[in-house]
């Protein structure tokens, strides 16, 4: 592939879906990572399960996970894939004020599964400060990237964390 090419435009300019029909299956898997940070007293609350919305944590998890599912409903040109597994950890940081989020997608299929690693930690993410604003409307969202990629034929991609 001519690496000057842009791969979502077609010979017009026009933007097309990247066709994947002649890549190899192979055993694809995408970790990605961010955090919310937000007042001490916010994480106390969330860590009591005192937040009227309810269990933050579980429902940002579960939040995280059936987004990921339907990332090609989000990004346009993504392709729909068959995820075969997602998970989405949510690990307090008293010290830090934050909770720090960690999402791994995983298949067997064409295409990688980054975009759905990225998916999971933004919602759960955005999860969170949905429930929580009503108390704390100066959370913050951040460093959210791709700590770990492979398969495919770029293999694999380890970050430094």
């Amino acid at each position: 592939m001519n690496k000057t090419k842009l791969t979502h435009l077609d010979e017009d300019g026009n933007p097309s879906m990247v066709d994947i029909n002649k890549k190899e299956m192979t055993e694809r898997v995408a970790i990605a990572i961010g955090k919310i940070t937000m007042q001490t007293e916010t994480l106390k609350k969330i860590l009591d399960i005192k937040i009227k919305k309810g269990d933050v944590l579980n429902i940002a998890k579960i939040a995280g996970i059936m987004a990921a599912k339907r990332t090609d409903q989000l990004i346009p040109l993504c392709h729909t894939i068959p995820l075969s597994y997602v998970n989405v950890d949510l690990k307090p940081e008293i010290k830090e004020s934050c909770i720090k989020i960690k999402a791994e997608a995983a298949l067997v299929g064409k295409t990688g599964v980054e975009m759905e690693a990225f998916t999971a930690v933004s919602v759960a993410a955005l999860t969170i400060y949905d429930m929580c604003k009503s108390i704390d409307r100066e959370m913050v969202i951040s460093d959210i990237k791709l700590i770990h990629k492979s398969g495919g034929k770029s293999g694999e991609f380890n970050a430094k964390v």
